[in-house]
């Protein structure tokens, strides 16, 4: 017995294309190309709205200048202040009603959040992560790590920028085994402490007001959190150059040298690297997004050039083998997309676990690197100029790959999960 499967008829419409279905009814899906399961048939319509509003940001002021500052080096400062100013981290329409952090009603749902961040990583890796640098890291050490009191006073402006700040942990010698290598030290002084040490790969501390730094407490051991101001007596801040990846985002190297901070600006919930994990696993689940965005922003750019570029007289996207280099990278984002959408759903029902956000991590990661792979090859020779932006995700992807935790560590938070066992080096 055999069996056939038909062929969508001529002028069907194909899967990913046409109207949103069950997301808003306003016309085309914003996500209609990559998000071939229609994911975004979860956001509501002023969700899909406030997206909106940024993706015309991103396409009309922020694509023109891409190419130019990532061969530069140098983030585009002019994109700073109207990116703040689109209120994307707690926008009003979306938080009316209730009573949440930012004083301002209830909080910006998990899958709005997710694919705002999706939606800046499918533009460019370093403005997604410049913005979740403060959504993301800054906020969630302010969230997890302050006392009710501090987040009184800290957290509106985290919310609307006024209080800038980034998430200091890494070390120049100390990466993945921050939890037992953190060299960072802080000293009880009367009613203050003194902090001494360095970080490294601290993305945006240049323009920070406040640096949270995690230091290890030279009396009982354990890690203890600061709000460090960047201007304070003592310390330095170098900016990371010759990098080949995430150019635009500007990178330092912080030296703290008898800085003085006030016990007001310890922050009190964070007593041990168990509450330092906490905001980790959180901010685990952010960078799969960011992953996932990077590898719609590739496959979106790769599917572009092979519909208009021609060779032996045809389009390159009516061959064989670049048609299935085009499935291999949908699949990669349908699965990536698919895994971080339910993974924000299991944590908007409280449950949060390392071994979730460590897998999406790890998973997204590597699918993210097969994606920019396939993207390169299929635009072959101008895959690695600035022109086609294949390149810029080809080389960004490498420093997402590595950052919240590389792929050996996450896999070990898994498997040891998975075994009862942990497998860390002691």
């Amino acid at each position: 017995m055999s069996t056939t499967t038909a062929e969508p008829a001529v002028g069907a419409a194909a899967p990913g294309s046409g109207p949103a279905s069950g997301s808003g009814g306003e016309g085309r899906r914003l996500y209609e190309v990559a998000d071939w399961y229609d994911a975004e048939a979860l956001l509501t319509d002023d969700e899909r709205r406030v997206l909106g509003r940024l993706r015309k940001f991103l396409d009309d002021e922020a694509r023109p200048l891409l190419g130019e500052y990532w061969d530069r080096g140098e983030f585009p400062e002019q994109l700073r202040q109207p990116l703040i100013d689109l209120d994307l981290m707690e926008p009003a329409e979306l938080t009316a009603g209730g009573g949440g952090e930012a004083g301002k009603n209830r909080p910006a749902r998990g899958i709005y959040q997710g694919f705002r961040i999706f939606e800046l990583a499918r533009t460019d890796a370093s403005l997604a992560t410049f913005y979740t640098a403060q959504a993301g890291l800054f906020r969630t050490a302010i969230r997890v790590g302050a006392s009710p009191e501090q987040q009184r006073e800290w957290m509106p402006r985290v919310v609307d920028f006024s209080l800038k700040g980034v998430f200091s942990l890494t070390e120049p010698e100390h990466g993945s085994d921050i939890a037992g290598g953190l060299a960072t030290t802080a000293r009880r002084d009367g009613h203050g402490w003194v902090i001494d040490g360095a970080k490294r790969w601290i993305g945006g501390a240049a323009t920070a007001d406040v640096l949270a730094v995690f230091a290890r407490d030279v009396a009982d051991g354990q890690v203890k959190a600061f709000l460090v101001p960047r201007t304070a007596p003592g310390v330095t801040v170098e900016k990371i150059h010759r990098k080949t990846a995430l150019r635009m985002m500007q990178n330092a190297h912080i030296t703290l040298s008898g800085v003085r901070v006030t016990e007001a600006d310890r922050l009190h919930n964070v007593n041990s690297f168990k509450d330092v994990a906490a905001m980790l696993r959180a901010m685990r689940s952010d960078v799969a997004w960011i992953a996932t965005g990077i590898q719609a922003g590739a496959f979106e750019a790769a599917l572009k050039y092979v519909r208009e570029r021609e060779q032996f007289g045809r389009k390159l996207g009516s061959f064989q083998l670049v048609q299935e280099k085009l499935a291999r990278m949908l699949g990669n984002v349908t699965a990536s997309l698919s895994l971080v959408v339910r993974l924000t759903e299991q944590q908007e029902h409280g449950i949060c676990r390392d071994q979730d956000s460590a897998l999406a991590k790890m998973q997204t990661c590597l699918a993210m690197r097969e994606t920019v792979a396939l993207a390169r090859e299929v635009v072959g020779g101008n895959g690695i100029t600035l022109d086609t932006d294949v390149a810029r995700f080809h080389a960004d992807a490498e420093a997402v790959y590595s950052y919240e935790g590389t792929h050996e560590i996450n896999a070990l938070i898994v498997g040891r999960a998975l075994t009862g066992t942990s497998a860390f080096a002691r």
